[in-house]
């Protein structure tokens, strides 16, 4: 079978550039061909960020036979047709394109069309969302134009199921867990989840103790990894650590990732006026609430007198640098404001970290509170706060951790999408 993976290649930034490369090596390691069909510009020009991975140099690819292709320029319409031409010469079974972002619906929904009538594939979206972490007044227009032409859709949650049943009010579809297709013409939603990332292992032979102190890490460690933006708040994440770091001198809180809107030199002027033309835009189709390019949590750190017992990473983590932030914790910290499946949380899983979360989208599915992490109530730092004493009181096994994690595993998930036989 010959399958096609549409989404950022492994040279990008970002969790759905490692989830795709990780799909695209399970398919291989269940049978299929693979080819990444990948960007090469993902967004608009004049959006201010670097979204270009020039500091890893593990290759995620290297041992196997997958080959990827840049092509698709989201500025460039000429490219869009190049795509469909260049997918369509592939002559592949299945086409899997990731969504995770409403912006994309309007090169996307042009290319599927396409794929459509030139292609005999069954055109897949796996969804990592489909109503914004950030509201635009046209994210919906963009999001029903970019998914409506595909024959099948994967959710990691059933609530980004209800989600699509909403954007496609009009369409009844043939909805499962176990990857059948319908026969009747409906289009299928398959409800799966975020499988494990199983692109980053634990060192065996790192020196906890020795990183650590590197690190200026004391006993227990809360961890909070990647991107820094706002509705991962991180704001809130530093003012309940401020509650337990009073209570405790044992504490310490690893914020390991790169400022999303602060990749850039700000004192050239392609990027001045970039960031004026992204403000403009942002100001237009944004509620001022959402709007995060002035985000910078980490002032908090010193205007709270937690310069002893926060540590900062603030750049891009290397792939080849990933595991040791997870293996110096004790858990991992996912205090977001509003959450789709969570690739951090994923990621966490792998080294078999506990989770403290807030009750907000998906997480009450995959994180049963006392048993494989802690959750806490939304917006409220009192409840956050006493979650994480409640961690250091009460840990969660991790051996419990690797049981609720069990089913999710990449083979689990593509056996679902080579599934492909037709049913009632």
């Amino acid at each position: 079978m010959k399958v096609v993976c549409f989404g950022p290649g492994p040279h990008f930034k970002g969790g759905i550039s490692n989830y795709n490369t990780s799909l695209a090596k399970s398919l291989e390691k269940n049978g299929a061909t693979v080819h990444i069909v990948s960007w090469t510009q993902q967004y608009p020009a004049i959006i201010p960020r670097d979204f270009i991975d020039t500091a890893s140099k593990l290759d995620f690819l290297e041992g196997t036979q997958i080959k990827v292709t840049y092509l698709t320029n989201y500025n460039n319409p000429v490219s869009w047709k190049r795509t469909v031409d260049f997918i369509s010469s592939l002559q592949p079974d299945i086409i899997i394109f990731q969504w995770a972002i409403a912006l994309q619906g309007l090169p996307l929904g042009w290319i599927t069309r396409k794929l459509m009538k030139s292609s005999n594939a069954e055109i897949i979206f796996d969804c990592h969302l489909v109503v914004q972490k950030e509201a635009s007044g046209i994210d919906r227009y963009f999001s029903k134009y970019g998914l409506a032409a595909a024959h099948t859709y994967i959710a990691h949650a059933y609530k980004t199921v209800d989600e699509l049943k909403q954007l496609f009010a009009e369409k009844d579809f043939l909805i499962n867990e176990t990857g059948d297709r319908s026969l009747d013409g409906r289009q299928t939603i398959i409800k799966l989840y975020h499988p494990i990332y199983d692109l980053f292992k634990p060192d065996p032979g790192l020196d906890i103790k020795k990183v650590k102190q590197e690190l200026h890490l004391k006993q227990y460690v809360f961890l909070f990894f990647g991107f820094i933006r706002k509705y991962k708040g991180l704001h809130n994440v530093i003012r309940a650590f401020k509650i337990v770091a009073d209570q405790r001198n044992d504490v310490s809180l690893l914020i390991a990732g790169e400022s999303f809107w602060n990749t850039l030199d700000k004192k050239r002027i392609s990027t001045r006026i970039k960031s004026n033309l992204f403000k403009w835009a942002k100001a237009i189709l944004l509620k001022q609430s959402a709007n995060e390019l002035d985000y910078n949590p980490l002032e908090l750190i010193e205007e709270l007198g937690l310069k002893e017992q926060v540590t900062v990473v603030n750049r891009f983590i290397p792939n080849e640098e990933v595991p040791k932030y997870f293996q110096v914790s004790d858990c991992i910290v996912l205090y977001y404001l509003t959450a789709t499946p969570s690739g951090v949380e994923s990621l966490s899983y792998n080294f078999d970290l506990p989770v403290l979360a807030t009750r907000v989208g998906h997480f009450p599915e995959t994180i049963h509170d006392g048993y494989n992490g802690y959750l806490a109530d939304a917006e409220n730092i009192d409840s956050m706060a006493k979650q994480m004493l409640r961690f250091i009181d009460h840990p969660v096994s991790r051996e419990n951790v690797r049981e609720s994690t069990k089913q999710m595993s990449w083979d689990n998930y593509v056996k679902a999408i080579l599934n492909n036989e037709p049913s009632v």
